[in-house]
């Protein structure tokens, strides 16, 4: 309640133990916000959801709103959890129940991976009287299409009966398909044409990677982009590292743009901010 917005929007952002550490991920996400144009205001409206205590204690240390989910398998959540090994399934699951909670609650919220940098106040790039609005991996250039490859990393969400709807949905398809253990973003391109979708109503678009941006189809262009996500980066040490580069481009722009040249800090950020190390 004490970080909700005027309308009840809340931005979350989801944290273990070693996303916290010092000098790792919650650190570069929380300077990001410092240091982005337009963009600190929007801290006090941030809720970091903690799955261990020693995420939650040192996340109090750092910042106000720190709400700790009881987890009886913590020490499964608290580590680096790389990409689709059972604690980082454990923690996806974990976060989209506790996201479903929240819209039940009667909140809207901005979903935002920790290993995502705030670059500008993304709100603006929403679209109005929209339900649902998710990144993508890969953006195929039409807002509306359900065929973009969407990230869950990024989710703008209204709270009311067609949303809770399609989280209960969407949650409870976990186990309906056959073959390997799937996350949240595998199972959402599995159910997006489901006719149940169509018949709650909601209404969804999907966000132009020019201005939410990922590794996966970095932005273009570094004088519009709102955020930058490190998807497509293998390992939570590779994603701190190359976010840091990220980082230093972004406080160079800055400088740049100060003195009115921003040429020089553009060609940089094309030729960097690539991990190099794709999922798929």
């Amino acid at each position: 309640m004490n970080a909700a917005m005027e309308d009840k929007t809340v931005i979350i952002t989801a944290l273990n133990e070693a996303w916290v550490a010092p000098n790792s991920m919650f650190d570069l996400f929380l300077e990001s916000f410092h240091i982005g144009i337009g963009t600190e205001k929007y801290l006090k409206h941030v809720i970091g959801v903690c799955v261990d205590n020693k995420a939650y204690e040192r996340c109090l240390h750092l910042h106000p709103h720190c709400y700790l989910i009881n987890a009886t398998d913590y020490d499964q959540l608290s580590g680096p959890n790389n990409y689709m090994t059972p604690g980082y399934l454990k923690l996806v699951w974990r976060r989209m129940e506790f996201l479903r909670e929240v819209l039940a609650l009667g909140y809207n919220f901005l979903f935002t991976d920790a290993d995502i940098l705030w670059f500008r106040d993304p709100f603006p790039r929403f679209f109005p009287d929209v339900d649902f609005q998710i990144a993508c991996d890969h953006y195929k250039g039409n807002s509306s299409s359900k065929s973009n490859w969407v990230n869950s990393g990024f989710t703008y969400v209204k709270a009311n009966n067609k949303t809770i709807k399609f989280y209960e949905f969407w949650c409870g398809s976990r186990w309906r398909f056959r073959g390997r253990r799937k996350h949240d973003q595998e199972v959402f391109n599995l159910i997006k044409r489901d006719p149940f979708v169509d018949q709650i109503g909601i209404k969804m678009r999907f966000l132009d990677t020019l201005h939410i941006g990922t590794f996966c189809e970095p932005s273009k262009d570094v004088n519009v982009v709102n955020t930058m996500h490190a998807d497509c980066c293998k390992g939570l040490n590779n994603k701190v590292s190359y976010l840091n580069a990220v980082l230093r481009d972004w406080k160079q722009y800055l400088s740049e743009s100060f003195l009115g040249n921003t040429k020089k800090a553009e060609a940089r950020w094309r030729r960097r901010h690539r991990c190099g190390l794709r999922v798929r």
